[in-house]
């Protein structure tokens, strides 16, 4: 009986995150669409430098501030039940405000008076610029308690909803004034920055206020009953935050620093060694956003959610012998469907992209982008997006496993590759110029991947389940691969792109043909791997729909 009701409580996780991985992934598709038409219009009434000074150095200056305040703290509470000390649990959460605010002044003042300072007349108002983006992220950290709570509850619609309102709310500000105030310069993207953590922390606010202590509330039996209850609370007289969660906090933040040179490792070397100018630097960061779009739209989602999913079904640092086995059964299960659905994914933006990088560059930015070293960035991209699919999965169950002092040993790994990251990052851009930065992120990528399969490898030594199957792909479906790859790579140099629009028309029919094949492929091989995808993520989407 109890294996059973043990059963069904994992099943019910996994069909919540299921709907939160669907729904997030499927609903800001259809947003971030809108998003993607409103930037292409922006780019043709603002320079490279000043694209380059926004999305490279500015939102570096928020992303940094932003990831050293929560990423820890996020982590960290995000395991475990959802019936716990709620007060300790936001007592703990409250403290990254002053954290944010430590961070915001010591790097605004870096970005002000150690760095480069761009020309005021190709890039005006630079000094507003980085008080705003700074401003923005403190803005933003306001809104982390109400974040973790609706994320431990699988708050499906709100956590879409608010970010996808927030950042429709930022474009549309954007396109507005750059077309009706162009010499604005910096003024126009910070008063969007702005905008857009400010609709997004109000979101969050306004639901909660709507919905603690509400009849539904009550049903539930939800944790927290009234909006108070969120705010940090001095008056009890046991301890003030959670002492385990603290400890779990600060090994996750000695990691943090790490990470986030890792992963914005690139923007770094540009901002602080002046490898590649401003103009250079817009071009690289439209092509890196541009590349990146499956990662944001697909993988991340799928990473967060399943993060929760495999945080609540495993015990930290317990060895599977001593966990309930129908849950490390299903877990494995999962991750190797998981594994299985990311690497199809990635495979097939590697070969597909490499074959209509140019045509998608022109259509987006037009010759601006088309023209230079912007196709072969993407080429390389579209390359790196497989092993960033990998690493999502790998690593969101790595983290989601390791106990407290695997985590502590794993942070002088990242050291050790943020370090060699760094130093290859430096001199491949020399080298190689901005594909440089790609080929340090497929290095630094594919080492991360190896260590956390290992680690994969071994939790599951004592078990009959062997996950990392899902990183195996038939002969056919790979044969597949390669006549396809083959078959756009003639059209694109036989029709694509200065032969006209029907040429262009046919180099795209080829890759839709090529690309049911694939699909074709996939289904009549990947027979288990279709049944985890109707059943926990296409199921779970249509009745989103339905509703």
């Amino acid at each position: 009986m109890e294996a059973a009701k043990a059963k069904m409580g994992s099943e019910d996780v996994l069909r919540q995150t299921s709907r939160l991985a669907s729904s997030s992934a499927l609903l800001q598709i259809l947003f971030r669409l809108i998003t993607f038409g409103l930037n292409a219009f922006t780019l043709r009434y603002v320079s490279k430098e000043i694209i380059g000074i926004v999305n490279v150095r500015l939102m570096l200056l928020y992303s940094t501030v932003v990831f050293l305040a929560r990423e820890a703290f996020r982590r960290a509470c995000l395991s475990g039940s959802t019936r716990r000390n709620w007060t300790k649990t936001f007592n703990l959460l409250w403290t990254i405000v002053p954290l944010g605010v430590c961070w915001s002044v010591f790097l605004g003042w870096v970005w002000l008076d150690i760095l480069e300072v761009p020309d005021e007349n190709a890039v005006p108002y630079y000094n507003f610029g980085v008080v705003a983006f700074g401003l923005s992220a403190v803005i933003e950290l306001l809104g982390e308690p109400f974040w973790v709570l609706a994320q431990v509850h699988l708050f499906v619609r709100l956590k879409v909803i608010a970010e996808s309102l927030s950042i429709i709310c930022k474009c549309f500000l954007t396109v507005i004034l750059v077309v009706t105030y162009p010499h604005w310069g910096l003024y126009i993207f910070s008063l969007a920055q702005l905008l857009y953590t400010s609709v997004l922390v109000l979101c969050y606010i306004m639901y909660f206020m709507m919905f603690l202590g509400s009849p539904e509330a009550t049903k539930k039996s939800f944790p927290v009953t009234r909006m108070i209850s969120v705010l940090p609370n001095f008056g009890q007289d046991e301890e003030f935050v959670n002492w385990e969660e603290a400890k779990l906090t600060w090994s996750f933040f000695k990691q943090s620093f790490l990470k986030q040179v890792l992963t914005e490792g690139e923007r770094y070397v540009m901002t602080f060694l002046n490898v590649l100018n401003f103009g250079d630097q817009g071009v690289y960061d439209i092509v890196n956003n541009l590349g990146s779009l499956t990662a944001r739209f697909i993988f991340l989602p799928i990473e967060e959610s399943f993060y929760v999913y495999f945080a609540k079904v495993l015990e930290r640092g317990k060895d599977t012998r001593f966990q309930k086995q129908d849950d490390i059964s299903m877990a494995a299960a999962v991750l190797e469907s998981l594994l299985k659905l990311v690497l199809l994914i990635g495979l097939t933006i590697t070969v597909f992209g490499y074959a209509y990088s140019q045509l998608a560059l022109d259509l987006y930015g037009g010759s601006m982008l088309s023209l230079g070293s912007g196709p072969s960035l993407l080429r390389c991209y579209s390359l790196y997006v497989l092993l960033l699919a990998v690493n999502g999965v790998t690593e969101c169950f790595t983290f989601a496993s390791m106990c407290k002092e695997e985590v502590d040993r794993y942070n002088f790994v990242m050291l050790a590759l943020s370090l060699v990251f760094l130093c290859m990052s430096y001199f491949l851009t020399y080298w190689q110029g901005s594909i440089g930065f790609i080929f340090a992120n497929c290095f630094n990528m594919g080492i991360r991947i190896a260590h956390s399969i290992r680690y994969i490898h071994n939790y599951f030594a004592q078990t009959p389940y062997k996950p990392l199957k899902g990183l195996l792909i038939s002969p056919l479906l790979l044969v597949v691969y390669v006549i396809c790859g083959v078959a756009m790579g003639f059209s694109e140099v036989f029709l694509c792109c200065d032969k006209g629009w029907l040429a262009r028309l046919i180099h795209v029919a080829v890759g839709a043909l090529c690309f049911t094949a694939t699909l074709a492929t996939i289904f009549f091989t990947e027979t288990k791997l279709i049944h985890f995808v109707k059943k926990h993520i296409l199921s779970r989407y249509t009745k989103e729909v339905l509703k």
